[in-house]
């Protein structure tokens, strides 16, 4: 009876299995990065959606509220557009 060897079926599963292991680490970390876009997008909905307060008095000044539109747009919860769009709204034009 001759001896077989082994070592190309054994090579093909390490090679195999390599290879299913990256294909699932490249999978994870691509729906980690939808979940991510997806989280995005559902604050900046939201944050067009809330309604910019009309100014009233003893409440916040327009400048305060123009600070605050503007540290929205700096963390990034409002695009340039929703920014201009809020702001246009708030200065009445």
């Amino acid at each position: 009876m001759p001896f077989v060897r082994r070592r190309p079926l054994l090579r093909a599963a390490v090679v195999g299995g390599g290879a299913y292991m990256a294909g699932k680490h490249m999978a994870n970390a691509q729906a980690d990065q939808q979940s991510q876009q997806a989280q995005q997008t559902q604050q900046a909905q939201q944050a067009q959606q809330a309604p910019v307060p009309a100014p009233r008095a003893g409440g916040p000044s327009m400048a305060d509220q123009l600070n605050q539109l503007a540290d929205l747009r700096n963390q990034g919860v409002l695009s340039d557009d929703e920014f201009a769009a809020a702001k246009a709204k708030l200065l009445g034009s």
